[in-house]
């Protein structure tokens, strides 16, 4: 097999599965078809828009394959509108990502800290430990944790802790963040051809409109989409790191 006929194959299969192994239809497809059963994956990021623009190219996948996707939020962007204080800006923030899961047709859930102030300690630590430990699920996508806002850093923290402690019982993947600005050192092992779902995943971003998306999209999300579909030979794609190494610490 020459090395062209190596990426058409990978190619191939990148259509026909996800992360984690998770079936979805080959591209083109009408109906994705669930041959592998319902899955439960949970997106946990730090803010309100972030599994959206990090993921959710895979999230509307996902659901339109049948599986189950929850958006986890560490916080509910607090101090993320300027001259808004922190329960108008939650408030704001609140609907609009109640607007995008809409679109995606996720659940989502609010967790406790707050925007700017984020946590890592022993209360922070079994919080996200018993999310986990409640949901079940069999695929979580987070924050690398080597990021330049602290807040991405944290919730990446945390969840690779509760993965840990609760035995490694799913797959953990990161994803990236304004990779170069936030995201630093990210190395992928895991690409995903987002084409098909590109409209929907913007749909949904530009449900934050108090974050100014249209800039942010035309400036960081669509050229790191592109780029990451020039690696794997498509049109737009997103990018994940797989957790593989067993290890103890």
């Amino acid at each position: 097999m020459t090395r062209r006929d190596m990426i058409k194959a990978a190619s191939g299969a990148a259509a026909a599965t996800i992360l984690g192994g998770i079936p979805l239809a080959a591209q083109g497809q009408d109906k994705p078809a669930n041959s592998g059963g319902k899955r439960k994956i949970l997106v946990i990021g730090a803010h309100p828009d972030d599994p959206e623009t990090c993921a959710g190219g895979v999230m509307c996948l996902l659901t339109q394959a049948g599986h189950e996707v929850v958006c986890v939020y560490l916080t509910r962007g607090e101090a993320g509108i300027a001259g808004k204080s922190h329960d108008e800006a939650a408030a704001i923030r609140v609907i609009e990502s109640e607007r995008a899961n809409a679109v995606v047709g996720t659940r989502h859930i609010f967790m406790s800290q707050v925007d700017g102030n984020t946590e890592v300690n022993l209360e922070r630590y079994r919080e996200m430990r018993e999310l986990l430990e409640r949901e079940k699920p069999d695929v979580v996508l987070t924050h690398w944790p080597v990021d330049s806002h602290r807040d991405h850093a944290a919730c990446g923290l945390l969840v690779l802790d509760a993965w840990r402690r609760v035995g490694r019982t799913f797959e953990l993947y990161y994803m990236e963040a304004m990779t170069g600005t936030q995201s630093q050192m990210f190395q992928p092992t895991d690409w995903v051809d987002i084409t098909s779902v590109l409209e929907q995943k913007h749909r949904a971003c530009r449900c934050h409109v108090s974050q100014g998306m249209d800039e942010l999209l035309d400036g960081w999300h669509v050229p790191m989409e592109r780029f990451r579909g020039l690696e794997c030979r498509c049109q737009a794609a997103e990018a994940f790191a797989h957790h593989t190494v067993p290890g103890t610490i």
